[in-house]
């Protein structure tokens, strides 16, 4: 399982997924099913992202099935911009879908 705070046009959310990518066809699926299609993903230690969330993260984990490719931790992008300090998280993923731009 892998956490990401996605940056995304709506403000930042913070996900969970079983897949090996934040960029998985999947995954991109199933944020776009969302609306979310272009975006800037920061991976989020997973243990760091338990230990912020307590017991929601237990919640959401527990809901999270091996069938299923993503599900949204925390959609308050100033929460999540206030638990995690830039420098905990991954490099940034930046993702555009081709032709998107214009």
């Amino acid at each position: 399982m892998k956490a990401y705070m996605l940056i995304t046009g709506s403000g930042p959310i913070v996900v969970l997924t079983t897949c090996v990518s934040i960029v998985d066809n999947a995954v991109l699926t199933k944020l776009a099913e969302k609306g979310i299609g272009k975006f800037v993903a920061l991976e989020i230690p997973i243990e760091l992202a338990e230990r912020r969330y307590g017991n929601h993260f237990l919640v959401v984990r527990g809901d999270l099935r091996q069938t299923d490719d993503l599900r949204v931790l925390d959609e308050e992008g100033d929460r999540a911009l206030k638990l995690f300090h830039f420098d905990e998280l991954g490099p940034p993923v930046p993702y555009e879908p081709a032709g998107s731009a214009g």
